[in-house]
């Protein structure tokens, strides 16, 4: 459905109509469940966290001007959503990572992922990875890779140092990556 179509079911959304917003709910249900399931691994809190987002959708969709795209828009609501929720949940212990470790492979904490001969990874393969990261490094890992953000972007965000934030995306690529290694190695291996 294009945008253009969208739009009386939005501006219906903005006057307070339920059905229109039955119709949004259900539209864009699975699709962002799909993005907060980036940040949280637990199925019950990703529900509770869509649900809190579409409430923040409707109460906000007013604001809305069709200037860029409406999933997009609803997209940034989500994600924020599923970090504040990350923030509450780990409040005490939230910032996960030791700066005086860093140790980067690039000024972005970047790395190159090593060349396993036969062995291809998935999208799949790295969601599922990413289920076993901490909240943090999964946080900034998908904020910087799938969001597009940079490190000073991802620092005002969480509330976190530039270097933490690097330090979080290169300790979270470092172990994505030994677990693909490992998960990969063992599927290969298996005859």
């Amino acid at each position: 459905m294009h945008e253009a179509e969208l739009r009386p079911y939005i501006e219906a959304c903005q006057l307070g109509e339920r059905r229109a917003q039955r119709f949004i709910f259900e539209r864009y249900y699975r699709l962002m469940f799909g993005v907060c399931l980036r940040y949280m691994s637990d199925k019950d809190s990703v529900q509770d966290v869509v649900q809190e987002g579409f409430l923040k959708v409707f109460n906000n969709i007013e604001g809305y001007t069709f200037k860029g795209s409406f999933e997009g828009w609803m997209r940034r609501i989500m994600v924020n959503t599923a970090i504040d929720a990350i923030r509450r949940r780990n409040a005490a212990g939230w910032v996960l990572g030791d700066e005086a470790s860093f140790e980067p492979v690039d000024e972005d904490g970047g790395w190159e992922m090593e060349e396993d001969e036969g062995v291809t990874y998935t999208v799949h393969d790295v969601l599922d990875a990413m289920e076993h990261l901490t909240p943090m490094y999964r946080t900034v890992f998908n904020l910087y890779v799938f969001d597009n953000l940079g490190h000073q972007e991802i620092s005002d965000r969480l509330g976190i140092s530039v270097g933490t934030s690097k330090s979080n995306l290169a300790k979270a690529r470092r172990n994505l990556r030994d677990l693909l290694l490992t998960t990969k190695g063992k599927d290969h291996h298996v005859e």
